[in-house]
């Protein structure tokens, strides 16, 4: 144990004393902070809805009229109110054409952002000079045309449109009552934190691979395996590895949702659904994906101690990176269905459970149960990946030169099991 705790302490010294290391965590944090403060200092109402006025109160503000967007439309059928189309869009400054060709000029040299030709009473074209994925205004005056068809007919045939409308369009109240979670509002946070703890796992698991192998590619393993055994060296070199992740990953983390609960106001809410995350989610998170993080970090460090270069790395933990890109990419699918069977069976899998069963206990039903024995199975593999790791490293440090084979290293292992 104490040989364990000198190598500890030493690669903790590596990464805490590290001025690169403390200063690109300060800065991140800082970072992070400061842009979650920007509402309190800039006016990014067309973004929040929200301004700050004295104290730093927040109200909300509708955009001036001279940053509204210019639309022209031509209207051949005539059908079209201007007062509907102020209505549907109200950020949008509508002005008459004379022709078609004055539209399409104008927005061939974007004077304006878009236009309108009705041709008939449900029929019209649109013309736009770079559509975007998020446009949406085909959508909205379709509603406009809609409104413009209902109102000439009715106008023709002598009926009460008012009346009609309240008929149709009778308000309803709905007041939910979620006994449970959530899905739809826990979604976003909960895929925010498996690629966070993804990040994590690929970040520092590269670095503590890395961290094995460097003695061994300078020859310092010679002299390191005649003063502390192969499983101190691996446990402690792995354990600091992991510790200094989680400072990292916990200062920016943990700057990031202080400031934001400190901003909300600022911000409208509006990323409530990404860092306005519960108590028990964080805390679940905490224990799976720290228990998660650990298991592939003994995995790292057994494949770091395959090779005797560091170069090598990289074909080393190919497999293991494709075993972690696998799970990532199915878990974040299977987030759709979260009380689905696929992944309940993930949430229990030591390879998964550091992403899963977070995200059910966040959007799902969990019963205790299944949350206490997905953790038991998670830390006796995490044990079971330490020890297997340190037979790997007790192996690689007598036979380094070459790299080792993970399907050699086991055969070998079995073997003088």
């Amino acid at each position: 144990m104490r040989k364990f705790i000198t190598v500890l302490k030493f690669e903790l010294k590596e990464y805490l004393g590290n001025k690169t290391f403390m200063v690109l965590t300060a800065i991140l944090a800082i970072l992070g902070v400061a842009l979650l403060f920007l509402p309190r200092f800039v006016d990014m109402s067309g973004m929040t809805g929200v301004t700050v006025v004295g104290g730093g109160s927040a109200e909300t503000e509708t955009a001036p009229e001279e940053e509204q967007e210019l639309f022209l439309y031509l209207d051949k059928a005539g059908v079209v109110q201007a007062d509907i189309l102020e209505q549907i869009f109200p950020e949008v400054n509508w002005q008459t054409a004379a022709d078609e060709a004055e539209i399409r000029t104008a927005v061939e040299a974007q004077e304006a952002k878009a236009g309108f030709v009705v041709t008939a009473p449900a029929e019209y074209e649109y013309y736009v000079f770079n559509k975007t994925m998020s446009d949406q205004n085909t959508a909205r005056f379709d509603q406009a045309m809609k409104v413009f068809y209902r109102m000439d007919y009715c106008a023709k045939s002598g009926w009460n449109l008012e009346e009609i409308t309240a008929m149709y369009d009778v308000p309803v109240t709905v007041t939910e009552n979620v006994l449970n979670k959530d899905t739809e509002s826990n979604y976003w946070y909960s895929y925010f934190l498996i690629i966070l703890v993804f990040m994590l796992i690929v970040y520092y698991g590269q670095m503590i691979a890395v961290s094995v192998t460097n003695e061994k590619s300078n020859r310092a393993i010679e002299v390191l395996v005649t003063s502390t055994s192969p499983n101190s060296l691996l446990f402690g070199k792995v354990i600091a590895g992991a510790i200094a992740g989680v400072f990292q990953m916990g200062v920016l983390l943990g700057a990031v949702l202080i400031a934001y609960q400190v901003n909300r106001e600022q911000w409208g809410g509006m990323l409530d659904r990404i860092l306005h995350i519960p108590g028990d989610v964080l805390l679940a998170f905490a224990f799976f994906g720290l228990g998660g993080y650990l298991f592939y970090a003994f995995l790292y460090g057994a494949m770091g101690a395959l090779v005797s270069k560091t170069e090598d790395i990289s074909k080393s933990v190919s497999g293991l990176m494709v075993v972690i890109m696998a799970v990532y990419f199915f878990s974040l699918l299977q987030l759709t269905n979260i009380d689905g069977s696929v992944i309940k069976i993930l949430s229990f899998l030591p390879i998964s459970s550091y992403s899963t069963m977070f995200a059910r206990i966040a959007m799902g039903t969990v019963a205790a149960w299944e949350i206490i024995v997905s953790f038991l199975i998670l830390v006796v593999s995490i044990g079971a990946a330490g020890i297997v790791g340190a037979k790997i490293y007790r192996m690689g440090t007598l036979r380094y030169g070459n790299p080792i084979k993970i399907t050699t290293a086991l055969k070998s292992l079995k073997k003088n099991s």
